[in-house]
């Protein structure tokens, strides 16, 4: 009963700390709320298709004229537009008329005609990030297509014994099937991995803020019992599992909101049952939970882990195996894999929900999740047994020093 009676006071002071301190609440709004909803919203269009284009064809030749016409039939772009000069196709894209720009210099068949290789400038609003890589694909793609027709006789520059051998070899037809992302969506492909992220790294910025605030003023002491004796291991397990279980409530409203309504509000994938990214959740939750007050033993202040925590999102959407295969990595990416939760929990949770695998199919990841979770919690007891102690030591420290008066009577 007195283990459970710490649990609950642990937790009430957890939730009451973190609903009274304006930075945390800030972090929270700023990183689940406006954080999910403009990402979804860069990336709303997810496969853009006929985005207006305003060309500024200065060479007007046959050729230009050519790629032109191969620019209005890709699937990205439409020409709206290919008589207007660059002062006047900015305007455009300043009144939102097209959302990008293609120059074709004047200089554009003749360095053709001289075997050079020709250009063109590509301006690209950024009103949504996906405008960008549509207007290269569609620019790159209609030169690509140009080259094909300008010039076939480029094998000249194979030796002559081989050309014919090259020219009688069939090609090979490349046909890509997407399995998961049909419609080749960058933001049905990254945001699921995305908001997965944002769970992790939002828990331990709130974790690293309470674990710093607490050290820096000395309320961590308050964990040791009411005579601050109390390091027992199952004292600091009741410390552990009431902070955790106050951010497993609050986590779990916030990924309601961010695993089951922006992907209802977005056209995200959502093919998973809600109970299998409830099961999935639990450890997740928990494991990352673990973890930070397991690095609560490097936290000495409230502000420098954010500094730090903030750059690594990228790293850790490329660790969890989603933009970059597993199999490929080095054995000592593959180490830090298994050792981060948001790793195995993003790649677990992209597979069940955006690919429909089941439970069985995730269950390399699900159980290293629990096994995180033991490893973990063993060690944010020890780390909160540490961190008390050295409170306690500076603390005797701080009044047994003498103070300046008691200095002067000395002398």
């Amino acid at each position: 009963m007195t283990i459970l009676n710490n649990i609950l006071a642990v937790s009430w002071h957890e939730f009451r700390v973190i609903c009274t301190r304006y930075s945390i609440l800030l972090v929270l709004s700023g990183g689940i709320f406006v954080y999910g909803l403009l990402y979804n919203y860069m990336y709303a269009p997810n496969v853009v298709r006929n985005a207006p284009v305003a060309v500024v064809d200065m060479s007007r030749t046959p050729l230009s004229r050519s790629y032109i016409r191969l620019l209005d039939a890709t699937p990205q772009a439409r020409v709206l537009t290919n008589n207007a000069d660059l002062p006047a196709a900015k305007e455009l894209m300043k009144c939102d008329e097209v959302v990008g720009i293609v120059y074709i210099p004047s200089d554009f068949d003749a360095r053709v005609g001289r075997g050079e290789e020709a250009i063109y400038i590509m301006y690209s609003t950024t009103t949504a990030f996906l405008y960008f890589a549509s207007m290269q694909e569609a620019s790159a793609g209609a030169m690509l297509a140009v080259n094909d027709d300008v010039r076939p006789e480029q094998v000249v520059f194979l030796p002559q014994d081989d050309i014919q051998s090259v020219v009688q070899t069939k090609s090979v037809d490349v046909v890509g099937t997407a399995l998961y992302n049909y419609t080749d969506g960058y933001g049905t492909y990254l945001i699921p991995a995305v908001l997965m992220v944002v769970i992790f790294q939002t828990l331990i910025f709130v974790i690293s803020m309470l674990s710093g605030k607490e050290r820096e003023t000395g309320d961590i002491l308050m964990f040791a019992g009411p005579e601050g004796r109390d390091l027992s291991f199952l004292r600091m397990a009741s410390v552990v599992i009431g902070k955790s279980f106050t951010y497993l409530a609050f986590y779990a409203l916030f990924s309601i909101f961010l695993l089951g309504l922006l992907p209802l509000v977005f056209q995200l994938p959502h093919l998973a049952y809600p109970w299998k990214i409830v099961a999935l959740m639990i450890p997740y939750i928990l494991a990352t939970s673990f973890f930070g007050l397991a690095c609560s033993l490097f936290f000495s202040d409230s502000d420098a882990p954010l500094l730090l925590v903030a750059f690594f999102s990228v790293g850790l959407i490329f660790l969890s195996g989603v933009s970059y295969p597993l199999e490929l990595m080095p054995w000592y990416w593959q180490w830090i894999h298994y050792m981060v939760p948001a790793a195995s929990g993003t790649l677990a949770f992209v597979k069940i929900n955006s690919m429909g695998a089941s439970m069985s199919e995730i269950s390399q990841q699900y159980i290293i999740l629990w096994i995180q979770c033991a490893i973990y919690f063993v060690l944010a007891c020890r780390a909160y047994r540490y961190n008390i102690k050295k409170a306690k030591c500076e603390s005797c420290l701080l009044y047994t020093s003498p103070s300046p008066r008691d200095r002067t009577r000395s002398r």
